[in-house]
């Protein structure tokens, strides 16, 4: 195993502030944790860190004791990432509600940036594209707008669902160019999410993050089977379900909330005159266009790191 980046207490700080970089990413729609862990040089060894955190680790436990399974899993590497990014969601949880509440419109055209960018990073992922790869594209595709419009669960805050809902957001928050924010947003629980997170419902947030434990110990291992054998088109997928995606994030829609029945996406006239609101079109695209510029210029970054 590579030498933990918790060895010494600056190395411990240095770490605790990759991890608040991972969890600023990860709390909004199209800026990946996993991208800034390759940026800050920490990737591979959270991912062989990851691996080693499973059942199998348990009988390290019986066999060294509770400090060997500790140094087994890298547990010092783990808790003061965990801690990093935890509190970095605390605080951006807050942010991220105000701005939804107040300036709605600007953030998700900022998220549609964000998530447009991402999508060209994954699209140079593919190396080759063919009939196979352009498939999945088209099925990633498929799928993401089948969940926006028919789906059933978007919006419930079940224990059982939220307990799903982490489960999946947490293995995306791993991958280099795909948010675990993007995927709390498809599946409808992005903002109940964070407020439970404001609010420090214990309740919410205990199922939340079970859901997240049992998604790296299970769900995790099969995207890194898939990435290890099917490797193009797993990010071909992933692509498709990025770029459908700006339909769930397009800023001038009408919902139930609005009188509608499912919802309604319209030009930023018509979503004014439909709703008696002020819209400043230009405002909106100059958002997206920082959006797309940010995620840019970390991926340049990215890749110079590599």
């Amino acid at each position: 195993m590579e030498v933990s980046s918790a060895k010494t207490l600056r190395g411990s700080l240095l770490l605790f502030v990759k991890g608040m970089a991972m969890g600023v990413a990860d709390s909004v729609p199209g800026v990946s944790g996993g991208t800034i862990a390759v940026m800050a040089g920490i990737y591979e060894e959270l991912i062989h860190s990851l691996k080693n955190l499973n059942p199998v680790s348990l009988w390290e436990y019986r066999k060294l004791g509770l400090a060997g399974f500790w140094r087994s899993i890298n547990g010092n590497f783990l808790l003061v990432l965990l801690l990093g990014i935890v509190s970095a969601l605390y605080l951006s949880a807050n942010t991220v509600l105000y701005l939804l509440e107040t300036h709605y419109p600007q953030l998700m055209a900022f998220f549609c940036g964000l998530v447009l960018g991402s999508t060209f990073f994954l699209r140079r992922q593919v190396l080759r594209w063919g009939g196979v790869e352009g498939s999945f594209l088209i099925l990633g595709i498929g799928i993401t707008l089948l969940i926006a419009f028919i789906n059933p669960l978007a919006g419930q805050s079940t224990y059982l669902y939220l307990f799903l809902c982490g489960a999946i957001a947490i293995s995306a928050m791993i991958l280099p160019g795909i948010s675990g924010a993007f995927i709390l947003l498809l599946l409808g629980v992005y903002d109940y999410v964070l407020a439970a997170l404001r609010a420090l419902d214990v309740g919410v947030i205990v199922v939340f993050a079970a859901g997240c434990a049992t998604g790296l110990l299970s769900f995790s291992h099969l995207l890194s089977w898939t990435f290890r054998h099917y490797r193009e088109q797993t990010y071909a997928f992933l692509t498709g379900m990025l770029l459908a995606s700006i339909v769930v994030l397009w800023p001038w829609k009408l919902t139930p909330e609005h009188g509608a029945i499912g919802a309604s996406y319209l030009s930023p006239s018509a979503y004014a005159a439909a709703t008696g609101t002020t819209v400043n079109a230009l405002t909106a695209l100059g958002f997206f266009i920082l959006g797309f510029a940010l995620v840019t210029i970390f991926e340049r970054i990215s890749r110079r790191r590599s």
